[in-house]
């Protein structure tokens, strides 16, 4: 999967999903004080990522994860 790919599925769910305004969104956001993603938020982010891209994210993985762009990059790594 293309990371632009990656990205509009990303943009999607955060904003049906987690309801964030799509202003909001760009690469260099940062996923806690751009665009407000709590622990909780994570929670459900964790269920989305598992059902869109089959894979689990492990909260290790996510400790120098800041932007959405980073993480995009993740989720691209760890899809086949």
């Amino acid at each position: 999967m293309e990371i632009k790919q990656i990205e509009e599925k990303v943009k999607a769910f955060l904003v049906e999903d987690l309801e964030i305004e799509g202003e909001k969104i760009f690469p260099d956001a940062r996923l806690k004080e751009d665009l407000g993603i709590d622990s909780l938020d994570f929670v459900d982010i964790v269920v989305i990522v598992e059902k869109t891209f089959g894979f689990k994210i492990k909260p290790e993985d996510m400790k120098d994860v800041k932007t959405l762009s980073q993480f995009c990059e993740y989720i691209a790594s760890n899809v086949e």
